[in-house]
């Protein structure tokens, strides 16, 4: 009996798999692999971890980019691949992985049914003064220059929960949802629905992340342009900035140790990465006018309270807004919405 759904979450250099009940959604195994070099090889462990594969009903897939084309989740076939790949260059870190997992599928599983859930579908009706960028419509048209958003998966999974935990209505909530993990998003959401977003054109808007600059003067791009090169450049602003560019450091955890051993680099990195999160909140809550709840999510957001503590202190502005720490389960969020279209 086909009873299960699987989902696959393929990052650059890690597999993420769940798997589910498609009647319940209960959670029957998982697993996270990590520093994998060979996606094919580690899908195989992944198949014989799960078993009976006649019982995979279907497997939904985490992409990050859909641009303006993919505003829904699909079924994929070998034609709208083909359309998604078109999506690489701007989600290089991302998108290739996405459907690494993708084709590893319809290659080890040949008669399952895989359906893509695209991580800018929850920006798809952002409003103009937030989608478009203060640049000449014709140059914004002819190259699709419109802010998309990001981490749309890990933000809608957490506005279903906190509408469960407020005992509220989504389509009556405010909510500033932070997504703070290697990559760093912040979105303000209104009844609903997403009205502004950091993360815009690329996953470097926004945030100062882990490796990502996130906001910076284009004129600074500019002047590194003609120095170094276009490609080079390109490393540097992904995987070369943001909290490691400033402290040397890769890892949050051990940014905080060396923070609190007196590192002055660690400290700096932490307290801008602190600083720029305080001014989106703030930004976001004006937009709002107000929000019900301010959630904390992803590997840094809902990991050790420290980091929560130092954003939140002196703002006491947000005195009667609820603060949440909750765990985010893109995963789960992309089986109930495979399951949807299985009982379609």
């Amino acid at each position: 009996m086909k009873n299960k759904i699987l989902v696959l979450n393929s990052g650059s250099t890690s597999l993420k798999f769940k798997l589910f009940d498609s009647e319940n959604l209960e959670l029957i195994s998982e697993n996270n692999y990590q520093g994998i070099v060979d996606r094919a090889e580690t899908f195989k462990q992944v198949l014989r971890k799960i078993g009976n594969l006649d019982e995979i009903a279907a497997v939904g897939h985490r992409v990050v980019h859909g641009g303006l084309e993919f505003i829904e989740p699909i079924l994929i076939d070998s034609q709208n691949i083909d359309e998604i790949i078109k999506y690489n260059q701007f989600a290089p870190l991302h998108n290739p992985a996405n459907l690494g997992g993708i084709k590893a599928c319809m290659e080890y599983l040949p008669s399952v049914d895989n359906y893509a859930i695209f991580d800018t579908a929850f920006y798809k009706e952002l409003p103009e003064e937030s989608r478009y960028y203060p640049i000449p419509p014709e140059v914004a048209n002819k190259n699709s220059f419109y802010r998309f958003g990001f981490h749309g998966t890990s933000h809608k999974y957490i506005l279903n929960q906190v509408a469960k935990e407020l005992k509220k209505d989504i389509k009556k909530l405010k909510v500033i949802s932070c997504h703070l993990g290697g990559g760093a998003s912040v979105t303000a959401i209104k009844n609903g629905q997403p009205i502004e977003t950091s993360m815009g054109f690329t996953p470097m808007e926004g945030l100062m992340m882990m490796t990502r600059c996130g906001d910076i003067d284009p004129g600074i791009v500019l002047k590194m342009v003609k120095q170094y090169g276009i490609e080079e450049v390109e490393g540097i602003l992904n995987k070369q900035s943001g909290i490691y560019g400033v402290s040397g450091i890769d890892n949050y955890l051990e940014l905080l140790k060396q923070r609190n051993f007196g590192n002055k680099a660690a400290s700096l990195a932490f307290k801008m990465f602190v600083y720029k999160i305080k001014k989106y909140i703030g930004a976001y809550y004006a937009v709002l006018d107000g929000c019900d709840a301010i959630v904390f999510t992803g590997m840094i957001g809902a990991g050790r309270p420290e980091t929560r503590d130092e954003i939140m202190g002196e703002m006491s502005f947000l005195k009667k807004t609820k603060i949440l720490a909750i765990h985010t389960d893109e995963e789960f969020q992309i089986a109930s919405e495979v399951k949807d279209f299985l009982i379609k």
